[in-house]
């Protein structure tokens, strides 16, 4: 176990979803490194899930944090999408934006980018209440779990959907790759995973607070793949610009994959 690594607890008492929101999502270019990372996001997962390849009746989304953003495409062609993260306060911020809340987090700016990338921007009142009927649940998960919805046991889905999640929940490279497998069972055979992560990011911040990530690389994360049984369709990699100093974290690039479930392992 590695003692400097940000634990589950220490995520469950100090993990501030509202400031995560703000910090990283108030509009679509963020607050990143490189300030079209999360147009870039956008745009991906809009090409992915309109080009016909990745679709289905049920979308899993694996460490959905507090944010809605990554469904907003996948909507559009599946007929049921589950929500899941480990931290109750996190599932709360999900279910408040749902439910329509008082004081629910503000999507309208990533919703309008969104529907612009589908040619009709003045329809995003009809996005927003498109996913929330197509968003079913919200569940907890715990990806270190051979069956990470335990004590739930779900139907393989046609796709699995995860974003930022394993490389701040594993604290070592053995333990990404077993938490990838516990995911990839979720799947059915011939079933997509839609994965995105930073590479060599040992950390980032939310409202003063310093969370750990698992450095790799796309070599690891390549081989982690096809060990949890899956074969990568398509890779896209961006590295950071150079020469750049962020109080955020210290990630040096991205990466955005679709694979299909090969196999059981």
């Amino acid at each position: 176990m590695n003692p400097s690594f940000t634990e589950k607890q220490t995520y469950l008492k100090t993990f501030n979803p509202r400031a995560y929101l703000e910090t990283y999502y108030s509009d679509p270019e963020g607050a990143w490194v490189d300030e079209n990372h999360l147009c870039r996001v956008l745009k991906q997962l809009h090409e992915t899930f309109t080009s016909g390849a990745v679709k289905g009746d049920t979308l899993i989304e694996i460490g959905s944090g507090p944010t809605i953003h990554t469904l907003l495409s996948a909507c559009e062609v599946f007929k049921e999408l589950i929500a899941t993260d480990y931290c109750d306060q996190n599932r709360k911020e999900i279910e408040k934006w749902w439910k329509k809340e008082p004081g629910a987090f503000d999507w309208s700016p990533i919703v309008r980018h969104v529907c612009e990338l589908e040619g009709r921007r003045e329809k995003h009142f009809e996005k927003e209440e498109k996913l929330r009927q197509t968003l079913k649940q919200v569940l907890k998960c715990d990806v270190t779990k051979s069956n990470p919805m335990e004590p739930r046991v779900l139907p393989p889905a046609d796709c699995l959907l995860t974003s930022l999640c394993l490389e701040a929940a594993c604290e070592s490279h053995s333990v990404y790759r077993a938490a990838l497998k516990n995911i990839v069972s979720l799947l059915k055979i011939g079933g997509h995973l839609v994965m995105m992560g930073v590479l060599e990011e040992t950390f980032y911040m939310v409202d003063h607070t310093k969370f750990s990530c698992l450095r790799y690389d796309m070599e690891f994360v390549k081989k982690a793949v096809n060990d949890s049984g899956c074969v990568i369709d398509d890779l896209q990699m961006i590295r950071s610009p150079e020469n750049t100093t962020d109080l955020l974290s210290d990630y040096k690039g991205f990466f955005f994959l679709v694979a299909h479930k090969e196999r059981n392992v």
